[in-house]
């Protein structure tokens, strides 16, 4: 009898040592090296990668992907990756160069696959802009993201197929967390009047929220998908009358953009000036410190100002 107990005992120890070996954390050694573009894109190959990740996202929190120029670190931290996560359509236009010239791993760009938003006619017309693939701001739809989500998952997935289950649970777990997401901002957007859901921004960077949710853009204070560009008097002048005639509630103008053009604008106007995050997400512990946080933010921001 007390034999028998040992060797139940045993095996109980050896079952617990096997499984503890299992769930042992990955070492530095064993972490892919990861280089994401944008914070957007940092935190989402976060929510999917997990643990499993050595992670560097090369934009600073506050950066804009329009203007910002690659530094030393980043040529090194590209290098070095195993996989770069870039948001794709010409968004990281300054680090294609940088890329071309370091990269040694697989470069994903997560909107591959996205049903991309194509210029204005006025832009198609010979506009100068740097995104001739179309509207690179896939992120202000979270449906779009969700693809971001299959593509990282997939390349994640590639590169290390022992832990494929481990990304799968991540992706299926962050996809259901987007999806709830989507039935909030319909539910927030649905406390807008109709007739208040005219959008005016700074540059052409809120696309596909406008196209997901049923807003109307009713004009922009630089005619192009980039922050480097600067209206006409004429066309300044046609803005304005459009946020007349249309009784536009607000200006909307990105947190990294000269303000001055927006308040000049308020002040012809009339309308509110509204600040939003819309290049990048914030510090830690901030309301726009993760992808799902900056959205809800963003939204709570518009349906404020618009009801």
């Amino acid at each position: 009898m007390k034999t028998r107990f040992v060797s139940l005992l045993s095996i109980i120890f050896v079952f617990l040592f096997l499984l503890t070996s299992c769930a042992k954390p990955a070492t530095q050694g064993d972490l892919i090296k990861v280089v994401a573009s944008t914070t957007m894109v940092g935190d989402v190959v976060k929510q999917v990668g997990g643990d499993r990740l050595q992670l560097t996202v090369l934009y600073p929190v506050g950066a804009d992907p329009h203007t910002f120029e690659p530094r030393p670190q980043d040529a090194a931290a590209i290098a070095n990756a195993e996989i770069i996560f870039l948001n794709g359509l010409e968004l990281e236009h300054s680090l294609e160069p940088v890329i071309q010239s370091n990269a040694t791993g697989k470069v994903v760009e997560v909107s591959a696959g996205v049903d991309v938003l194509a210029f204005t006619a006025a832009q198609q017309d010979g506009a100068s802009h740097d995104h001739s693939a179309g509207d690179p701001h896939t992120w202000m739809d979270p449906n779009m993201v969700m693809i971001w989500v299959k593509n990282i998952q997939s390349a994640l997935t590639a590169i290390d197929p022992t832990n494929a289950s481990y990304y799968e649970a991540n992706a299926k777990d962050y996809l259901a967390q987007l999806a709830d997401l989507d039935a909030w901002i319909r539910a927030e957007v649905a406390k807008i009047p109709a007739e208040n859901r005219k959008l005016v921004t700074d540059h052409e960077n809120l696309g596909y929220f406008i196209k997901r949710y049923g807003f109307t853009l009713s004009g922009l204070l630089v005619d192009s998908l980039s922050t480097n560009a600067s209206p006409s008097a004429q066309e300044l002048s046609t803005l304005e009358d459009n946020i007349k005639t249309q009784n536009v509630k607000a200006v909307f103008v990105g947190s990294a953009v000269n303000p001055a053009l927006a308040e000049q604008v308020a002040r012809d106007t009339g309308v509110k000036l509204v600040t939003i995050k819309t290049e990048s997400l914030g510090d830690p512990g901030s309301d726009t410190a993760t992808y799902i946080q900056y959205m809800k933010t963003l939204v709570t921001t518009i349906v404020n100002a618009l009801q």
